[in-house]
């Protein structure tokens, strides 16, 4: 009977254990957060802003490439029509154009910020640093704004006829 009972109680604290960690890890998974995950200054708020509107823009910046590539692509197919066809099409081509003028600024301004900012600017100063990461919150905005509104502006201009 002991040698029955010792596994039995062993299995019960391991499904124990484990039911408590997952429980853990589905809070995390579902945006709860714990009492230790909470930002607890300032400067803690705004990076992890900061950090979300990079995610945010980090994960669109594939689509953005293969909008970019796609919208290049209607232009140089465009532009192989006979001179009547090309003519009729030349303002839809003008929009796509700005387009692909405005998906370049997108990936640029990504690539500008990410180069140029540093999560450890003023560490040693809080004013300058909350001074510091509000500005780069600021750029994040902007940057995010340029990714999502060119995606959307290829997706309606991409829908139009011509």
């Amino acid at each position: 009977m002991k040698k029955f009972i010792l596994p039995v109680v062993g299995l019960l604290a391991c499904i124990a254990v484990a039911c408590n960690n997952s429980n853990k890890k589905n809070d995390e998974h579902s945006g709860q957060t714990h009492s230790g995950d909470k930002p607890k200054t300032q400067a803690d708020s705004l990076m992890a802003a900061i950090d979300d509107g990079h995610i945010v823009g980090m994960s669109k910046i594939g689509k953005l490439h293969n909008t970019q590539k796609q919208v290049q692509g209607i232009i140089d197919s465009i532009g192989k029509l006979p001179a009547k066809a090309k003519q009729a099409a030349a303002p839809y081509v003008a929009k796509l154009q700005a387009l692909v003028k405005d998906l370049k600024y997108a990936d640029f301004a990504m690539d500008k910020w990410m180069t140029e900012y540093d999560m450890d600017s003023a560490i040693n100063n809080m004013e300058q640093r909350i001074k510091y990461l509000t500005d780069e919150k600021m750029k994040v905005g902007k940057m995010k704004e340029a990714i999502l509104g060119g995606l959307q502006k290829a997706d309606s201009l991409l829908r139009e006829k011509f």
